[in-house]
């Protein structure tokens, strides 16, 4: 019995810490979250230079960690009143800050393995923003394919095509990485420019997020689709170390070139690389289900995770 009150006591404890915020961490986010005492968990809050969504203003919540439930309630719901005063109508999350960096919960994990730089989350995670009254906001996928030594006539008859157009493919030069890394700046920047939550980033934040993976890139893994000297399109993909698959983390078009089949070219220019290189599968990773290459991936892979991003209307947060 005296165990029992214990524990229950503890419990109780647990549901009334007291929430301090910081600002001015010197972090990239606006404050920080964080329980008074104990090692509950956190979250950091950003709400001065983020996207739009329809037309109103958000606030994210990201670097979130919460050991219990009712934690976790008691945090969100500081989070999100903190963020509707700040004139946010709704809250999005998990996101450290942009879609460049990490954001989303695995909501169904599957039975394969995680892949390197997936990020993860405890099962919970996704049940304790629902409870705090998030609701999904957008939905993601990860796939893989086997059959790599396997080629489209399809497709084959699309490179002919673009052939015939003046575009070439060619692989990665690590000898003028820094320049290439411009090149995906620039493309990257075009294609994604009318993306779900999309906002800019400067070319010194986008090269220190390859800067961490340069000594795993295999050049040819990431390709470029070229026409006249002008990078049309490109592929950056990178080996999963423990596996015998590959990873295509990213497939972008410049607007001007998009719709012609660049992508499916890419791809099939990819596996016959990573086969000859001894893989044996390609993981499509993180892919917006209503994006592009998920429906390139749906042709010849299949789903094995499913993601999750989050939100919250901020109107009701001062009853939540």
């Amino acid at each position: 019995m005296g165990s029992n009150r214990r524990r229950a006591g503890f419990a109780a404890c647990r549901i009334m810490v007291e929430i301090v915020v910081r600002e001015g961490t010197g972090s990239s986010a606006d404050a920080r979250l964080e329980a008074g005492w104990g090692n509950f968990g956190g979250c950091s809050l950003w709400w001065t230079d983020t996207p739009a969504l329809a037309g109103e203003r958000i606030g994210v919540i990201g670097e979130y960690s919460a050991g219990d439930p009712d934690f976790s309630r008691q945090l969100l719901d500081r989070a999100c009143q903190w963020l509707a005063d700040r004139g946010c109508a709704a809250a999005v999350g998990p996101m450290d800050g942009s879609t460049w960096k990490k954001y989303r919960f695995i909501t169904e994990r599957g039975e394969q393995p995680l892949f390197f730089l997936e990020p993860s989350n405890p099962p919970a995670y996704p049940t304790y923003f629902q409870a705090a009254g998030f609701k999904v906001l957008a939905s993601y996928t990860s796939a893989i394919t086997s059959g790599l030594e396997l080629q489209d006539a399809r497709v084959e008859r699309v490179e002919k095509r673009l052939l015939r157009e003046g575009f070439r493919i060619r692989a990665l030069d690590l000898g003028r990485f820094e320049q290439e890394l411009h090149v995906l700046y620039e493309v990257s920047v075009a294609a994604f420019a009318s993306n779900f939550l999309y906002k800019p980033i400067s070319e010194e934040e986008f090269s220190a997020l390859y800067q961490p993976i340069r000594n795993y890139i295999r050049p040819e893994l990431v390709l470029f689709a070229e026409r006249d000297g002008e990078t049309a399109a490109f592929l950056f993909a990178i080996p999963d170390p423990g596996s015998r698959n590959f990873i295509i983390k990213t497939l972008a078009a410049h607007p001007r070139f998009a719709g012609r089949g660049l992508g499916t070219v890419l791809i099939q220019h990819a596996n016959r690389a990573a086969w000859a290189a001894g893989y044996k599968g390609a993981i499509h990773a993180l892919m917006h289900e209503e994006n592009q290459s998920t429906r390139i991936s749906a042709r010849q892979a299949q789903v094995f995770r499913r993601y999750s991003l989050f939100a919250r209307r901020l109107s009701d947060a001062q009853t939540a």
